[in-house]
């Protein structure tokens, strides 16, 4: 996931005061209610931008509608003739908008934002462990999930055996054929892995809808464990695919 300008995570003011004819609007709203005037940039992050609440499921339809009739009000071009201000806050917005519909419409790019929002940062977790193994001289170690101890086991003297067949000069079938059938096995685990992960969005939003911020701290931790299962298993399978294609 592409890294977000942490300014946009502070709390934005509830309300911005028009700069044309001084009405009050929505520190979110994009254009003045009153005079229908664009409106100045402030921090928002991309559910604010969008005036959605944070929440891991969205009606992508509906997201869908909104970013395109916003790319047209705010596509630069519509401000040629407009003052300086006007023409560098239609930019940023245009700007603003495109990076939060890229993260918004992914499902787990989504997730990983809001995770960033409620303080997870994921990427930041696993730049730490590439530093520590670095400064080390170490190689970066990825904790196997225990459920998946014996099978990553058995997983890996499969790999090391095609890794010695193909640098013999051999080509064994049986050997590929087992190493499409574990890949088929674990890209199977992902797809369970994306089936649970949506039944914690449900779970995680309905909390944030009751205001109930233990279960959601309960429930947040359970996506970020699955998350980091889900990532350690797509890993699994990518070796499998560069075994198979060497």
């Amino acid at each position: 996931m592409p890294a977000h300008d942490m300014t946009s995570f502070a709390e934005p003011p509830t309300k911005i005061v028009c700069w044309s004819c001084g009405r009050e609007n929505p520190a979110s709203a994009q254009f003045c209610d009153g005079c229908g005037k664009l409106q100045p940039s402030v921090p928002v992050d991309y559910f604010q931008f969008f005036g959605l609440p944070r929440r891991f499921r969205l009606d992508r339809a509906a997201l869908e509608k909104s970013f395109y009739a916003l790319s047209r009000k705010l596509h630069p071009d519509l401000y040629a003739r407009a003052g300086a201000q006007e023409q560098q806050w239609s930019l940023e917005k245009s700007s603003l908008l495109n990076d939060a519909w890229r993260t918004l419409r992914d499902p787990l790019a989504r997730t990983e934002y809001l995770l960033e929002l409620e303080g997870v940062r994921l990427e930041e977790q696993s730049r730490n462990a590439t530093d520590e193994a670095a400064a080390s001289g170490t190689a970066k170690q990825q904790i196997v999930p225990p459920d998946l101890l014996e099978e990553v086991f058995e997983l890996n003297m499969q790999l090391e055996e095609m890794r010695t067949a193909h640098a013999s000069g051999q080509n064994d079938p049986a050997m590929a054929a087992g190493l499409q059938a574990a890949r088929r096995h674990f890209e199977s685990q992902l797809e369970e892995a994306m089936e649970q992960l949506q039944a914690l969005w449900a779970e995680w939003d309905n909390a944030a809808d009751a205001h109930n911020i233990v279960e959601q701290k309960a429930v947040q931790q359970k996506i970020v464990d699955l998350l980091n299962r889900r990532s350690y298993i797509r890993n699994l399978v990518r070796d499998v695919q560069q075994a198979l294609a060497s």
